[in-house]
């Protein structure tokens, strides 16, 4: 027997099946304080309650109790206890919920096809229930997202026990939820790791079941785990791998985190404790977990721990404009140059095409009208690319500017300031085409726009620097999602985000986390190219015929007319 389920009931039951899909491994963090999350920068009045379901209805057929174990897969609390009620004894005790999540496009997609009809399920005692999904992402053991589009059939055996109530006896590991509930059930928070030269925090983000105070979830996952596989070559993690959490919980008092650690980490030196507290701390930050310090202690003594000083994002604000043939921050309607370079750029005759400036505004990376790249700087105009066909470069925190024809994706190469090009090995071979590439505020990480067969895709990929900070290859390729109309803009909005300008036809900007799910809204209809910010309210789009929009509200406002180019900064 099959039917499609469309009522609100399926959907409910939908979720728990995510458990059919995933492989059984080491699970998600599931211990420790148990209550409702908050997102991100969120206040307790603002956040909605977790959904709750309810356990096994006494007479429910082996269809319903499908659909009742689905449904309880948003139910987290106690480890997925009321999930664990639609299963049979033995198989409470070993199936892991905590595998992973499928997430599917909603319940209106799924299809269960059951082996016995309606009308001889009081006559069997065995029974075989088979559900499709429309998949659309998956969480895996260690809290990495990833985009997964495809069908999937997941299977349940079901027994009547001697009680004469159905239960599951066999089923995958881990829950299955649909898009539109899947951030009310799970929270994202971003691990953060440090870059190859100490020196910058880079973020990683994880998904984990909601609960009132992530402390232990995150601190564990960031001891006991490892960087995600694509991100893994440009960054390391202070912790050593035989320094482990001596106790299960981590409580905050008074602002103050307090982690006891096994015994290797009494031997550790000042540096490696400075880092770890650095990492450990501002991963909790993003987490929205309220510390002002971290104190590690080794069986109730304390440890000396310092902070190490890493390199912040810039904190300029404002947006960069060329506008009637001045260049600088836009403030009303006046342009406020910059020391050393405006009167550089407004010199230019040639027609300009795109402006990105460096975090201490000492230069620029250009590109002009005869599509040529150069580097901008007091009293100097180096070309630095002169290749056919090149997209609009990107320069970098360390200084370079990485530059890519779009007919050439595996072509990238990275000026520094001594205007000699360095070969920049790729991770995209089989790309045909790339028409954006954007260097994060860390330098750690690039996302691009490359077309792949017939596929347009945006992905990031880790960038891999020696000893000197030149860039020198890229870590394997993340997909981050698939376009089906041309990007004609991309940009980081802030460190775990890029905004992605869409369709000239009709622009949409698509928001994108970098390890977790985007939206997507409409743009101003003639944008033409955009400028990332630290958050999303911060992006600004220009239009063809030079208006300057900023966000108000969930609207677009004209700010300014008569801009020739919206620049950029590094790491926008």
């Amino acid at each position: 027997m099959t039917r499609r389920r469309g009522t609100r009931r399926m959907l409910a039951i939908a979720l728990a099946l995510t458990a059919l899909v995933l492989p059984a491994c080491a699970g998600l963090p599931t211990s420790g304080d148990v209550a409702v999350g908050l997102k991100l920068g969120e206040s307790p009045q603002d956040v909605d309650i977790l959904p709750v379901a309810s356990g096994p209805i006494t007479g429910a057929g082996p269809e319903e109790i499908v659909e009742g174990f689905l449904e309880a897969g948003i139910t987290t609390t106690e480890n997925w206890d009321t999930a664990r009620d639609f299963l049979s004894p033995s198989l409470q005790r070993s199936w892991s919920p905590s595998a992973g999540v499928s997430i599917d496009v909603g319940t209106d997609t799924r299809t269960i096809t059951s082996s016995v009809p309606d009308d001889e399920v009081e006559g069997a005692d065995t029974a075989e229930v088979q559900v499709t999904l429309d998949l659309v992402a998956s969480v895996d053991d260690s809290g990495g997202y990833s985009e997964a589009f495809g069908s999937s059939n997941v299977a349940f055996t079901l027994q009547r026990m001697e009680s004469g109530e159905w239960r599951i006896t066999q089923a995958p590991d881990g829950v299955v939820i649909d898009e539109t509930r899947f951030t009310k059930v799970f929270e994202g928070y971003p691990l953060q790791y440090f870059d190859l030269g100490w020196s910058r925090l880079v973020p990683d983000m994880r998904w984990f079941p909601r609960r009132q105070s992530p402390a232990t979830t995150v601190t564990r996952a960031l001891i006991g785990g490892e960087p995600s596989g694509w991100l893994d070559p440009a960054v390391q993690n202070a912790f050593p791998a035989d320094v482990q959490l001596a106790q299960d919980a981590v409580p905050i008092v008074g602002q103050v985190a307090d982690v006891a650690l096994t015994r290797p980490a009494s031997g550790l030196d000042a540096t490696t404790l400075s880092r770890m507290r650095t990492q450990l701390q501002a991963t909790l930050r993003g987490a929205g977990v309220a510390v002002t310090q971290v104190r590690f202690t080794v069986d109730g003594r304390d440890l000396d721990a310092g902070v190490a000083d890493v390199v912040e994002p810039s904190a300029e604000v404002g947006t960069l404009v060329l506008q009637n043939g001045a260049f600088g921050r836009i403030v009303g309607d006046e342009i406020s140059p910059l020391t050393g370079i405006s009167s550089e750029i407004a010199a230019i005759t040639q027609p300009i095409v795109s402006i990105d400036v460096a975090a201490d505004d000492s230069r620029a990376a250009a590109q002009l009208g005869d599509q040529h790249v150069y580097l901008i700087g007091e009293g100097s105009l180096d070309e630095l690319d002169s290749r056919p066909g090149l997209i609009r470069p990107s320069l970098d925190p360390y200084g370079y500017t990485w530059s890519v024809p779009a007919g050439a994706p595996t072509a990238v190469q990275a000026s520094g300031s001594d205007a000699v090009a360095r070969q920049v090995a790729t991770a995209w071979p089989s790309a045909s085409a790339i028409s954006h590439l954007r260097v994060a505020p860390d330098g750690a990480r690039v996302a691009a726009v490359v077309t792949v067969g017939k596929q347009m895709w945006v992905v990031v990929a880790a960038v891999v620097r020696d000893s000197a900070g030149i860039p020198i290859e890229l870590g394997e390729v993340k997909q981050l999602t698939q376009l089906f109309e041309p990007a004609t803009g991309l940009s980081w909005l802030g460190a775990d985000r890029v905004g992605v300008l869409v369709d000239p036809n009709s622009p949409r900007l698509l928001t994108q986390m970098v390890g977790g799910p985007g939206s997507a809204e409409a743009a101003p209809s003639n944008a033409i190219s955009i400028a990332g910010a630290r958050t999303a309210s911060g992006v600004r789009i220009l239009g063809a015929n030079g208006e300057l929009f900023a966000h108000a509200g969930s609207a677009w406002r004209e700010v300014a007319s008569g801009v020739s180019v919206l620049a950029t900064r590094v790491g926008e």
